[in-house]
C-alpha cells in the first residue's frame, strides 16, 4: 500500500489561533483512493518547513502533500522550502492545478505552488483554502496512481 504525509503550512493554525480546515479534506481525498495517510503535520512557515520535509523524506513516503503558504505574501514560503528539497520539478503539475482554480477563482493566478520529485517520493503543493485544495485533489486523482507508479518503476 502506497503511503502519504499530509503537512499543513500556516503561521495561525500551528500557533493554535484556529483549526487546520485544509490538511483534513487531503487526507480523506488520498484514503478514498487506497492510500495510507499520516498527519496532517501542521507547521509554521519558513524554515520549519523545509525541516518537516526532510524528516519526513527520512522516512520513505510515495507522496507528500502540503497546504498553505503558496501565494505572494512576504510570509508565503513553502515553494521556496519545498524547492529546496526536490531533486527535480514537474512544472506540469502546478499548472494544472492552477488551471483548475482559476475557473472558479481568478486569484489562483497567483499561486507560486510547485510539485516535484526528491528520491522517490512526489512532494505537491497546494493551496491554503478548502476550494484550492478541493480542486487540487481532483487534478490529483486524474493522475496520481500513474505518477507515483512510474516514480517506483513502473512501466510508461
Amino acid at each position: 500500500m502506497r503511503r502519504a504525509m499530509v503537512v499543513t503550512v500556516s503561521n495561525r493554525a500551528s500557533a493554535g489561533v484556529y483549526e487546520d480546515t485544509t490538511g483534513p479534506i487531503i487526507v480523506e481525498r488520498l484514503t478514498e483512493m487506497g492510500i495510507a495517510v499520516s498527519g496532517p503535520e501542521v507547521v509554521p512557515d519558513g524554515a520549519p518547513v523545509e525541516a518537516v520535509l526532510r524528516r519526513i523524506l527520512s522516512v520513505g513516503y510515495d507522496l507528500i502533500v502540503t497546504t498553505g503558504g503558496t501565494g505572494i505574501s512576504p510570509t508565503d514560503q513553502t515553494p521556496d522550502m519545498t524547492r529546496r528539497v526536490l531533486d527535480y520539478e514537474v512544472p506540469g503539475i502546478s499548472e494544472a492545478i492552477r488551471l483548475e482554480g482559476l475557473e472558479k477563482v481568478p486569484a489562483a493566478a497567483l499561486s507560486r505552488a510547485t510539485a516535484g520529485v526528491a528520491g522517490r517520493t512526489l512532494i505537491v503543493n497546494l493551496p491554503g483554502s478548502p476550494g484550492g485544495v478541493r480542486d487540487g485533489m481532483t487534478v490529483m486523482a486524474r493522475w496520481l496512481d500513474h505518477a507515483l507508479s512510474q516514480l517506483q518503476g513502473g512501466d510508461h
